[in-house]
């Protein structure tokens, strides 16, 4: 399966390389990303069949939504509903980087995806390598960690290719990635936001933007 395995820089990626991973998402088949954290497990979030591929490929529990990864802030009207002047404030501060906001979800988002919500989660990734791919796609890409679910997320493409390389049609090798915390996922469909997970981006710089406490 090293086949699969696509070296590219991870600072100025190939557009070819990254044409070439576009298009097996828009044939539905799952490709690995780097990010900044750790590498990711994409599809086309809008293809049902790719993201029950995801599901199968990870063994992940139907309750658990996937989150997304949007190429700019505008892309995100391709997921949402609306973005509100609230998420618009955080999109300002703190995009790209780690701070996934769970919105209204679009009402063409597949219903797996939303693990059975209403709400999808989503983040402008500062990755250039992710961030392009999402940008080149044209839309949203799904956003979970390329591993067997309950496994530690891989911090290089040859811990995805050891533990997915059977599921995927690429896996874009941009050396080690730097792992450390997940991003803040934060819920603004709420006011005030309510924190739905602690992470990367702190209470403290989130509050000091909205210029209140959260909820």
């Amino acid at each position: 399966m090293t086949g699969v395995l696509q070296r590219i820089d991870a600072r100025l990626p190939d557009p070819a390389i990254l044409a070439r991973a576009a298009e097996r998402m828009r044939r539905g088949l799952l490709v690995a990303y780097p990010t900044e954290t750790f590498y990711g497990l994409g599809c086309d979030a809008r293809m049902a069949a790719a993201v029950d591929r995801i599901f199968l490929a990870k063994g992940r529990p139907d309750r658990m939504a996937l989150p997304l990864i949007a190429g700019e802030t505008d892309a995100v009207l391709l997921c949402a509903r609306h973005i509100s002047g609230t998420a618009r404030r955080l999109m300002a501060a703190f995009w790209p980087g780690p701070l996934t906001l769970v919105l209204e979800a679009a009402d063409d988002l597949p219903p797996r995806l939303l693990g059975g919500g209403a709400t999808v989660g989503v983040r402008v990734s500062p990755h250039p390598v992710a961030a392009a791919l999402a940008r080149l796609l044209g839309g949203p890409i799904v956003a979970t960690s390329a591993n067997r679910f309950g496994a530690p997320p891989p911090l290089s493409a040859t811990e995805v290719l050891d533990a997915m390389g059977d599921d995927v049609a690429m896996i874009l090798d941009a050396g080690a990635t730097t792992g450390g915390n997940a991003s803040t996922v934060l819920d603004v469909t709420v006011d005030p936001p309510r924190l739905i997970r602690a992470g990367a981006v702190g209470v403290g710089a989130i509050e000091q933007a909205l210029g209140h406490r959260l909820g």
